[in-house]
C-alpha cells in the first residue's frame, strides 16, 4: 500500500515497521510530528512519552536500548545541545536494541534561534549517521538505522531538516518487523562508563567505526548516478533533489545517505574522475571539508550560501548567475504583518503590564509562544537566549547593572512547559543565589508554541492516556518561596498584573509571579468561549486607540474609531474593555 506521508510521518512509520517499542521527545518545530504520530498511531506497539526535556528524552530512549528494546528518541537541533551529555557518552558505550536519535535541523532559522548543522555532531560524538532526502528514504532509512545500530554496536543519528521534515511524498508501506526485546544482560565493562571503562570503549568504537566506514564505501544508501558527464556532484539530503533539478542529466552525482563515517575511499573514486567537481550541501561545509582534506579541488562554499536554506533558484544563481526560467511573479505585495499574539492570549495583559513598567523593570524573554511579546507596541522583553534562560540569565544581568547604578528591576519570564524543560534548575538558582529579581512563570496549562502538546503539568499523556499533574505553585513553595514572595495572578486582569509588579519590584531578593490562565486555542477553552466576543458602541468610542495598546488581531480602526473587525476571533476576553475609560466595549454572549 501507499500513502503520502510528511517525512516526519514516514520517520515514525519507520520506526513502527522496525519492530521500536520505546520512543521520547521534546516537541519542537520542525521535528514535533514524529512523536505525535508514534503516539496517535502506534501506541498499541510502541510505549512513547513527552519528556520534559531533550536530556531526558534520550536517557528514556537510551534505557530502552540497553534493556534490550528498539528505542528512538526524536528533538530540533538546539534541543540535542540539551542531550548532548547522554549522547556522547553512549557514542562510547554502543547499544543493546538498536538506538536511533533523530535530530531535526532548521536552515533559514524558520522557528529556531539558530541554523546550527548538527551533521557535526557525528564524527563529534562519534555516531553512525543518515540523511534522507525525501520521505521513502525517511521510511526505509529509519529502519535501515536500526539495522546498522544493531550490526555496528552504534547509537545512529538520523539527520533531518526542516523541508524533509514538512514536505510530503509517495511511500509505500510495509508490515511491522518482529523485533523481539532482547535480554538485558548485565555489562558494566559496556554500560557503565567510569574512565577505566570509557577509555577502553573508546578504542571499541574507533574499531566499529572503521568497520562502517568500510561498508559505507559498497552500501545501498550511497549511490553513483552516472550520465556520462565531466562534472560531478557530491551532495546529500534535500540538497540532492536542488542540485538534481539545476543540473539534471548534465552531471554524475554522488548521492550519500550514510553520511558518517563518510565513505572516503568511495568519494576518492568519484571526485578524482571529473574535470569539474561540485559540492551541494546546506549551511556549513561538512563535506566540502572532507573532499578537500583528500586532496580535491571543488566548488563548494566559495560559491553556494553557508546561511539560509538552499533552493533551486538561489543555486542556480550563486553557480552560474542565472534566475530559475519561467517564474511566475506579480507586482502586487501582501502588506509586511509581524507575528502577533493571538486573540485572547493570556500572555497579552502580562505584556501590557510589563509595558507600562519599563522605567522600573528589564525584562527578559526565552522560547515559546510568548515571545511573540517582543513586538511593537507591547516591546515585552529585551534579551532571548535559549530555554530556561529567562530565569538564569537574569542573575547575572542584575549584578551587572546593580554595578552600573542602574536600578531598575530585572525581570525574567519561562512558560509552563519551558519551566519543567530547565526553568526549575534556572529558578532553583535563583533562589539560592537571593538574587534581587522578579521570575515569572507564564502558566497556560499546555505547551503552545508547537502546537498544544501535553507536559508534566497537564492531565494526560502523548498516548492520551491519564497522567498526574505536576503543580508548578507547589513546586516554587518547595523551593523556600513563601507566600510573601510569591503571586499567582490571572494576567488578563490587569489591576491584579499590576499589584504584582508593584510588589516584586518592592522586594529586596527574588519574588516570583505565576500567571494562570489556560491558552484561549486549546479545544476546551475554545468550545467554553463559543459564541463569546466583545463589541463596540461607535457612539460611545472617543478614538482614544487605548484599546489599540493592547495589540489584538481582532480590533481595528475604521473612521477613526474602534471596530472589533473579527468578532470570529474575538474570545470575549475583556482586556479591551479594561483599557476603555468610557465604557464603549461590552461583552457578549456571556
Amino acid at each position: 500500500m501507499k500513502q503520502i506521508m510528511t517525512g516526519n510521518e514516514a520517520i515514525a512509520r519507520g520506526a513502527y515497521e522496525a519492530g521500536v517499542t520505546v520512543a521520547a521527545a521534546y516537541p519542537g518545530t520542525p521535528s514535533t510530528e514524529i512523536m505525535e504520530n508514534v503516539g496517535a498511531l502506534y501506541n498499541q506497539d510502541i510505549y512513547s512519552q513527552w519528556a520534559c526535556n531533550e536530556k531526558v528524552a534520550a536517557e528514556i530512549a537510551i534505557g530502552g536500548s540497553i534493556g534490550g528494546s528498539r528505542a528512538i528518541c526524536a528533538m530540533k537541533h538546539v534541543g540535542m545541545n540539551v542531550a548532548t551529555d547522554p549522547i556522547f557518552t553512549v557514542g562510547y558505550a554502543g547499544v543493546n536494541g538498536g538506538l536511533v536519535i533523530v535530530t531535526a535541523d532548521d536552515p533559514g532559522c524558520h522557528s529556531s534561534q539558530n541554523e546550527q548543522d548538527n551533521r557535526l555532531y557525528a564524527p563529534h560524538a562519534k555516531l553512525g549517521m543518515m540523511e534522507p532526502s525525501d520521505s521513502q528514504e525517511c521510511k526505509d532509512f529509519t529502519i535501515a538505522a536500526f539495522e546498522l545500530s544493531e550490526r555496528f554496536d552504534v547509537p545512529m543519528l538520523m539527520r533531518m531538516t526542516t523541508r524533509v521534515c514538512h514536505s510530503k511524498s509517495v511511500v509505500e508501506l510495509g508490515e511491522r518487523t518482529a523485533a523481539p526485546v532482547k535480554p538485558y544482560y548485565r555489562d558494566i565493562g559496556k554500560f557503565a562508563l567510569l574512565p577505566a571503562v570509557a577509555r577502553k570503549r573508546h578504542v571499541i568504537r574507533e574499531q566499529l567505526l572503521a568497520e562502517m566506514e568500510e561498508y559505507a564505501n559498497d552500501c545501498p544508501f550511497n549511490r553513483v548516478e552516472n550520465n556520462g558527464s565531466k562534472v560531478g556532484v557530491i551532495t546529500s539530503g534535500i540538497s540532492y533533489y536542488h542540485a538534481k533539478e539545476v543540473f539534471g542529466d548534465t552531471a554524475d552525482f554522488l548521492k550519500l545517505g550514510l553520511t558518517y563515517p563518510l565513505p572516503r575511499k568511495l568519494i576518492s573514486q568519484f571526485a578524482g574522475k571529473y574535470e569539474t567537481l561540485y559540492v551541494i550541501e546546506e549551511n556549513d561545509p561538512y563535506l566540502e571539508n572532507t573532499v578537500r582534506a583528500l586532496g580535491f579541488s571543488c566548488i563548494g562554499k566559495d560559491k553556494v550560501p553557508i546561511c539560509g536554506e538552499l533552493n533551486a533558484e538561489i543555486l542556480r544563481e550563486a553557480l552560474f548567475g542565472t534566475g530559475a526560467a519561467d517564474t511566475y511573479t506579480v507586482e502586487t505585495q501582501a502588506p509586511a504583518r509581524a507575528p502577533t499574539l493571538c486573540a485572547g492570549c493570556p500572555h497579552r495583559g502580562f505584556f501590557y503590564t510589563i509595558s507600562r513598567n519599563r522605567k522600573k523593570i528589564l525584562p527578559v524573554g526565552d522560547i515559546g509562544c510568548y515571545a511573540l511579546g517582543i513586538n511593537e507596541p507591547l516591546k515585552g522583553f529585551d534579551v532571548s537566549i535559549c530555554m530556561g534562560s529567562g530565569l538564569s540569565s537574569i542573575i547575572g544581568l542584575s549584578k551587572a547593572l546593580a554595578l552600573q547604578g542602574d536600578t531598575r528591576k530585572v525581570l525574567g519570564m519561562v512558560g509552563d512547559s519551558t519551566f519543567f524543560h530547565s526553568g526549575i534548575n534556572s529558578l532553583i538558582d535563583v533562589v539560592t543565589s537571593e538574587a534581587n529579581v522578579i521570575a515569572c512563570v507564564l502558566d497556560n496549562s499546555i505547551t503552545a508554541m508547537t502546537g498544544h502538546q501535553d507536559n508534566p503539568g497537564t492531565l494526560k499523556n502523548l498516548m492520551g492516556l491519564p497522567s498526574p499533574a505536576v503543580d508548578i505553585v507547589s513546586m516554587i513553595r518547595s523551593l523556600g518561596i513563601g507566600d510573601d514572595r510569591l503571586s499567582v495572578v490571572d494576567p488578563l486582569d490587569l489591576q491584579a498584573m499590576q499589584e504584582a509588579i508593584n510588589k516584586g519590584i518592592a522586594a529586596q531578593g527574588p519574588y516570583v509571579i505565576v500567571t494562570r490562565r489556560p491558552c484561549a486555542l486549546i479545544k476546551e477553552v475554545a468550545r467554553a468561549n463559543a459564541g463569546k466576543h466583545c463589541a463596540i458602541d461607535s457612539e460611545k468610542c472617543k478614538g482614544c486607540k487605548q484599546c489599540m495598546k493592547i495589540a489584538c488581531p481582532a480590533i481595528a480602526l475604521k473612521d477613526g474609531k474602534a471596530v472589533i473587525a473579527d468578532p470570529a476571533s474575538c474570545t470575549g476576553c475583556g482586556l479591551c474593555m479594561q483599557m476603555c475609560k468610557f465604557e464603549a466595549i461590552e461583552r457578549i454572549g456571556g
